[in-house]
């Protein structure tokens, strides 16, 4: 990376990097504040240095076109890691169904980073979807189901997951094209549902992503 080898204090760390050490850069997708008080920020080491904007606007050239649905009814502090696992994944879009507010520490400020939009139900996050030609996938272990290792999913699709506990709400199930289980084989009914979001969004990185 060209910053990488322009300014000896970037380094391959979470941990944040110093002010910038030597010729200042020109280019204006560079924070001046960041430049001179240095990058604390949890971001790879290509977007060191960048406004905020500027990293949106890079990540919107290739973000890819699932997209992630959570249903909100019961305040569920997983959905902010289940916001983060978006972010890295590169989700096209969270959309939070029910309750506007949700804990955002699990997402590690990467919400900033995210698209994220808000229907008040399920009905009107069905029919967002539906305008949107975009299929809705149903992530829960109920009967109907089928498991996610022998399922091809859209290349553009939502991919829709309910709360930690009861998972779905029924009108949820009734509202998906299809329903996704991921295969278990221990003792426990189901897993946590940010770690299943998670899952479910490498599998279709596995299927649809171009490592090219």
């Amino acid at each position: 990376m060209a910053e990488d080898i322009q300014n000896p204090s970037v380094e391959l760390t979470t941990q944040g990097v110093g002010p910038w050490q030597g010729e200042l850069p020109v280019e204006e997708f560079y924070d001046p504040e960041l430049l001179a008080k240095g990058d604390s920020r949890n971001v790879i080491d290509r977007y060191r240095y960048w406004r905020m904007d500027a990293i949106v606007a890079d990540l919107d050239l290739t973000r890819h076109p699932f997209h992630v649905a959570i249903e909100n009814w019961q305040h569920d502090m997983n959905i902010g890691s289940i916001v983060r696992s978006a972010n890295a994944f590169a989700a096209d879009t969270v959309h939070i169904i029910g309750r506007k507010r949700w804990n955002k520490r699990g997402a590690m400020v990467t919400d900033r980073y995210q698209h994220v939009r808000y229907h008040a139900d399920v009905a009107s996050f069905a029919e967002w979807a539906a305008d949107a030609r975009l299929p809705v996938i149903a992530i829960d272990n109920v009967p109907g189901s089928v498991i996610m290792e022998t399922y091809a999913f859209p290349a553009a699709c939502i991919l829709l997951f309910g709360q930690e506990g009861p998972g779905l709400s029924p009108e949820a199930l009734s509202a998906a094209d299809a329903i996704v289980e991921i295969s278990q084989f221990g003792s426990t009914r189901s897993i946590n549902a940010s770690a299943a979001a998670a899952v479910t969004m490498h599998a279709w990185v596995l299927q649809r992503a171009n490592f090219g």
